[in-house]
């Protein structure tokens, strides 16, 4: 107990600071978007569009709901621990075997996973910065510690990252395209980084908007680097263009070791029966993906040109389904602004860039009411 025992006097909240490890008492936690209810209870709003979360705008596939209302019924059994039939599937169209995918509560839970299985005090993840909070949280929470490089034109900086790679390191995120810039590298520079990277340290490809990109330079990890022997470990979701964000369901395809490693130290029945089921019935749906992907990159662009004409900058090409924008000031205030008006984004102090704003692509009806409300707080302030 650190030196101490807990008497009757001493209670845990007048003891916090030396009771709760030094790791965690320094970690800032992550901070999820409003729930659209709060909000418009709080100020009353008739109406509130949430752009905050990079959530599809679409809900579950016909099949998943299908598949949801079978399963209902057997709530009352504990869910398959091992989420075999998910598993099978996803290795069988994956072309790689059970033993090298990993299911997960998002890829989110895969991710604080990996830390738990691979970082111990003082030793390193090394990732861009701005990035996903969640490499520096789960790292720490360890007692290892990040190494956030600078991105270079709002793109993870591949070549300072290499540079960055000492032999305390154990795991190299590669947020890819990276969230909250909603840019990608190319297929030639991650293959110059790969070709750096020792063989002693994992690499972690985080996939989670994979389904969303078309750019004909973006790479299938797997199939590109995975199955070529490459030190990786491929991250994707079910959150995303599947519309199973509040299921929370992920997976990973990594070497048998490092899968073994990670189910070690995961939750017990971490992703429950309704998510693998859900994700499962998601699998044959190609032509639903197809038009979500086509839906959002218009809808993409759609938000893009909004910010622009409100005069802020939009760093870019964008290619998953949201829209960074440098505000040149703190975003907090920007961003009570148009929560006011019923529009909740995401200011991005927690993601390491304090002066810009998140923005999903939403429906059409959705990026309207976002212009509308952006032009009356950047028409207010100009008043003031």
């Amino acid at each position: 107990m650190r030196g101490y025992s807990l008497g009757v006097a001493a209670s845990v909240t007048e003891i916090a600071e030396t009771f709760f490890r030094p790791s965690v008492q320094s970690l800032v936690p992550y901070e999820p978007g409003k729930p659209v209810e709060e909000v418009q209870r709080e100020l009353r709003l008739e109406r509130c569009v949430k752009l905050a979360s990079n959530e599809g705008p679409f809900g579950p596939f016909p099949a998943a709901l299908e598949a949801l209302e079978r399963c209902m019924r057997e709530l009352n059994r504990y869910p398959d621990g091992g989420a075999w039939r998910l598993r099978s599937a996803l290795a069988e169209r994956l072309g790689v075997t059970y033993e090298e995918v990993a299911v997960g509560a998002g890829a989110d839970g895969l991710i604080d996973c990996l830390s738990q299985a691979s970082l111990d005090p003082g030793e390193e993840a090394v990732c861009g910065w701005p990035s996903f909070p969640s490499y520096v949280i789960d790292a720490a929470k360890q007692g290892a510690v990040s190494i956030k490089v600078p991105l270079r034109d709002d793109r993870y900086d591949l070549e300072a990252m290499a540079e960055a790679i000492t032999p305390k390191t154990n795991l190299v995120y590669v947020c890819h395209p990276n969230n909250p810039t909603g840019t990608m590298n190319t297929r030639a520079e991650l293959d110059r980084f790969l070709d750096r990277v020792p063989d002693n340290v994992l690499v972690v490809l985080d996939q989670a908007y994979f389904e969303y990109i078309d750019d004909p330079d973006y790479p299938d990890a797997i199939e590109e680097y995975y199955k070529r022997g490459r030190p990786v470990a491929v991250l994707r979701t079910f959150s995303k263009i599947y519309g199973l964000a509040g299921l929370r369901v992920g997976y990973m395809v990594a070497p048998p070791i490092v899968v073994t490693a990670v189910n070690k130290v995961k939750r017990a029945f971490d992703v429950p029966t309704v998510s693998q089921e859900a994700a499962l019935a998601s699998l044959d749906s190609p032509d639903e993906l197809v038009r979500r992907r086509a839906v959002n990159a218009e809808s993409r662009e759609q938000v893009a040109a909004i910010l622009r004409a409100q005069g802020f900058e939009v760093p870019g090409p964008a290619v998953a389904n949201f829209v960074y924008a440098e505000t040149g000031t703190d975003a907090r205030p920007l961003f009570e602004a148009l929560l006011a008006q019923g529009v909740i984004v995401r200011p991005l102090h927690g993601f390491g860039s304090p002066t810009a704003i998140r923005v999903t692509a939403g429906t059409a009806d959705e990026n309207e009411f976002f212009a509308e409300a952006l032009a009356r707080v950047r028409d207010g302030a100009a008043a003031r």
